[in-house]
Order: C-alpha cells, then structure tokens, then sequence
C-alpha cells in the first residue's frame, strides 16, 4: 500500500462578493489530489481535499516543502501498525518534520488540504463514510444522524440593496435552514439599517448572525455591542483582529448574548489561547475552528482534547468554512454544528445534492470517504485534478 502520485491545483473562486475586510475578486484554494494503488470496487482509492475560502491557495509550501516530505517518506513511516491504511497522525508527523514552532501562518492552510485528503482516502480504504469511522474509532461508534447547519451569506456586493438582501435570506430559509448570517462592519447606521431589514424576513434575532471579519477596534466594537443587544442575535461574530485576545476579553463584559470567533486561529496553541485570555463563555459562546485552514483534523482533535481540559463541550464548536470534511466532524465526534455557504463559493460550498437541508439540519450520505462524490460539480472538479 503506497501514495504514488499527488497532485495540486489552484482554482479560482472569485466573486464580486465582500466582507467589511476583504473583497474575493482574486480568491483562489488549492485542491490536492492523493492518488494511492489501493482499489476498491474496480476503482482506484485517491484522496481529494482543498483549503476553506478566505486563505489564498498554498500552492508554493504545498509544492517546495510538504508534497515533497510525504513523497519521499518510507511506506512503513505512513502505514498503521497493521499495514492496512494509511496513518494520518503519522503522516502529520512527516509532513510537520523540520518545521518550528509557533508562525502558523499559511503552512497551516497546507498542511490541512494535505490531510483532509489522507482521511478522504483511509476512510475510502475502510469502505466507511468518515463520520462513522470517526465515531468508531474516537466515540461510541454512533455518530450524529443530522447536523445543524446555518446559511452564511449576507455579503456586500455592489448594486445590492436591502430588498436583494431579504430577498437572499428569504432564500436561505425557503431552502430550509433556521439561522442565517450576514456581514456587518462598513459603518453603524448602514449596518442597523441591513439587519433591521433582515429581521423583517426571519421569525426572530435567533434567527440572525452578525459577522464583523475582525474589523473593529475596541470602542467600535462596543458601539455595536451597545445596539445589538436589543435583537438578541444567534451571535456577534469576530468582532476584533482574531489575536487581539485582551479585545475579546473586554467585549465579553458589555454583550451579554453569544459570540462566536476562531475562524482565523490555526493551531491548538493559538486555540488555547484564546481559551485562556479570551474571555469566552462556555456556557453562551461558540468556537469557529477550521480544520481545513489549521493543520488538518489531526490537529483539530488535539483542540478538542484541549477544550475538554478546560470544560468546554464540543457542542460549542460550530466550525467555518462550509466543507464537507466539517460536516462529517461535527457528526462524528459530536460538534455544534456547520457553516454552509448555499450558492456561494461553488463548487466547494453545500453538501450532498440530494439530501435538503431541513428545519436547520442536513443529513449525511452512507458512501465512503468524506462524501465528495454526492457534489457532482465537485466531484468532477476534483477528479480533473486528478487525471
């Protein structure tokens, strides 16, 4: 059993699209194809993964560092101790060989397409759907048979008014999710004035996140918290730069509701951090680790186990970046829930394409692997990559 080929690609996901940060006209991720010798059913194992919107594609790590590492690795070095699949905390292990501590920065982002790929393929190889084998192998064996998931849209875009933007999370609930997001952040008054007109459209403030992508500094960010309050929004989300630990803290002491950060650290330390210096409430508040953007799910177990150490319930973690990889996470070993980018980002945002999301929930498909194949578009996006 051995990897013989792996391949990248960066593709295009630009959009006219923006948040109060950043605009995705130039946006781009990497997908990675794992080609293995394994065969199952008369077709060959190959693992696909790709890195969440938001970071730009690693393609220069992914080709100078981290292919390279697992290409040269001894077979024994990435198999278990069985010699019947492949071993993903091992392969972290290689792939990390020769990398410092600490300066996370894109190396994550590699890394983390890099493993998404390795479990697409052990999970292929033990002819599983990834949330049960996680299940088996980290739970009790019975995985979550339906997910929460909420629809994140609500961007700036030019030429959108209020009207286009009920009209989009009319959309979102017509499509059955329950709690839908917007983007918040160009400036007070235009920002009451977006979620006022939203709150027109949804049953209620629980209905209704805010997403401010890092932007304010700590006076603004109390300025909003002050007229939030009143809606009793599903959350106020990455108020502040995503390291600014001593801004989260403050903030968490004048908004009594529930905020959300974490999308933007990428390591169990920076996680940990966050833990201990961030002011957030176990009991209210939710975490927004990707795994595709921090070292892969390796790494993510590793934050879990942290959480768990520090009394947080891994139903607080309700991850970014709207992938299937997170979807069969948050089933297989219990999470929150799951961003969902409906329409958006395509072909890596949504799920399967026959199972509907329904009063806020999504099933998960019975096929091996992570479940790319039920995305045809996908699916045949990722294979191209392959060939």
């Amino acid at each position: 059993m051995k990897i013989i080929d792996i391949k990248e690609k960066a593709v295009p996901i630009k959009s006219s699209i923006s948040n109060a940060y950043i605009d995705f006209s130039k946006m781009n991720v990497s997908v990675v194809a794992i080609v293995t010798d394994v065969f199952k059913n008369g077709r060959r194992v190959v693992g696909y993964g790709f890195n969440s919107n938001g970071r730009y594609a690693p393609s220069g790590l992914l080709h100078e560092r981290f292919i390279p590492r697992l290409l040269e690795a001894e077979t024994n070095d990435i198999l278990n101790n069985e010699g019947s699949n492949f071993d993903p905390h091992k392969i972290w292990d290689i792939l990390m060989t020769g990398e410092k501590p600490g300066g996370h920065g894109e190396r994550s982002v590699a890394v983390g397409t890099l493993d998404m790929a390795i479990w697409d393929a052990v999970a292929k190889i033990e002819e599983k759907p990834l949330y049960q084998l996680l299940a088996d192998r980290y739970g009790d064996g019975k995985p979550d048979d339906k997910v929460f998931v909420y629809a994140a849209g609500g961007y700036y875009q030019p030429g959108k008014d209020d009207k286009m933007l009920q009209d989009e999370m009319r959309g979102y609930l017509d499509l059955g999710y329950s709690v839908v997001k917007m983007k918040i952040g160009n400036g007070l008054e235009e920002d009451l004035r977006r979620i006022e007109a939203v709150l027109e459209v949804v049953p209620s403030g629980q209905s209704l996140a805010v997403d401010v992508n890092g932007r304010f500094d700590l006076e603004t960010a109390i300025q909003y918290a002050e007229k939030l309050e009143p809606y009793n929004l599903f959350w106020y989300e990455e108020v502040g730069d995503p390291l600014d630990y001593e801004l989260q803290a403050e903030l968490s002491k004048h908004y009594k509701h529930p905020m959300a950060t974490g999308e933007n650290l990428f390591s169990m330390q920076d996680a940990r951090n966050l833990i201990r210096y961030g002011g957030m409430r176990p009991d209210r508040d939710y975490l927004q680790f990707d795994c595709a953007l921090s070292y892969g799910l390796v790494e993510y177990m590793r934050i879990l186990d942290m959480l768990k150490e520090h009394g947080w319930s891994s139903r607080r973690c309700i991850p970014h970046g709207g992938h299937q990889l997170s979807l069969n996470i948050a089933a297989g070993l219990g999470l929150g829930g799951n961003e969902s980018y409906p329409g958006i980002f395509e072909p890596f945002g949504g799920f399967a394409d026959d199972i509907p999301v329904e009063n806020g929930y999504v099933g998960l498909p019975d096929v091996p692997g992570i479940g790319f194949e039920t995305k045809a578009p996908l699916i045949k996006l990722l294979r191209s990559v392959a060939e």
